[in-house]
């Protein structure tokens, strides 16, 4: 009986230490706020690839991280269509990326998307990470989860990461727009603050 109690103590204790550790590594992967974040090129819906450096006059980027199975993507479209109406022509347009692994979640293949594009209206690049090699670097862990950019000097410098709002339920109910206050205060010159928030929604699927 007390060989049984120290073994099961002892698992305990390789569990803890183990999801500590998983929690800690996932924790020091990916952008912080002030990191330089690397460009990309994925596919967009309309077939053609899609880069930062494409927007020449782009003052940044809203990029988020989303898909079409997600109930928390799905309940957010229509402020990320909403984001980019407001800000895209004050120089920080959305950048949709599609993160998912296509053969866990079919709901997210590439005709999925071009078809939720057409139905919903996208006005922003929705684009295919196929490959899975872009959503790490930057961390991305959930959808919705965004990351703000400001370019300077050529660079582009995540200023923000995390959640679009504090009310992923009700869009009407939202007390904190995270996003907007974000971008209105790159506009403006301010600092931004928060600087990241905790993303909510379906984890990606590798």
């Amino acid at each position: 009986m007390k060989k049984t109690i120290k073994l099961i103590s002892a698992l305990v204790i390789v569990l803890s230490v183990s999801a500590f550790t998983i929690a800690s590594t996932n924790i020091d992967e990916g952008y912080k706020i002030g990191d330089v974040a690397e460009d990309f090129s994925l596919k967009n819906i309309d077939g053609k690839m899609v880069s930062l450096a494409d927007y020449k006059d782009a003052k940044g980027f809203i990029v988020i991280f989303t898909c079409n199975t997600c109930p928390y993507a799905v309940m957010y479209e229509d402020r990320i269509i909403a984001l980019n109406n407001k800000y895209a022509s004050k120089g920080y347009p959305v950048i949709a990326i599609m993160p998912n692994n296509t053969v866990k979640k079919p709901g997210d293949n590439f005709d999925a998307m071009k078809q939720r594009a057409k139905e919903k209206g996208f006005t922003f690049p929705y684009l295919i990470d196929e490959a899975q090699s872009v959503y790490p670097k930057f961390g991305a862990t959930k959808t919705p989860h965004v990351f703000i950019l400001q370019k300077g000097d050529g660079l582009n410098i995540v200023e923000y990461i995390g959640a679009i709002d504090d009310n992923y339920k009700d869009a009407s109910a939202v007390n904190t727009k995270y996003v907007e206050d974000a971008v209105d205060a790159m506009l403006n010159g301010e600092e931004v603050s928060p600087t990241e928030t905790k993303a909510i929604g379906c984890s990606i699927k590798a």
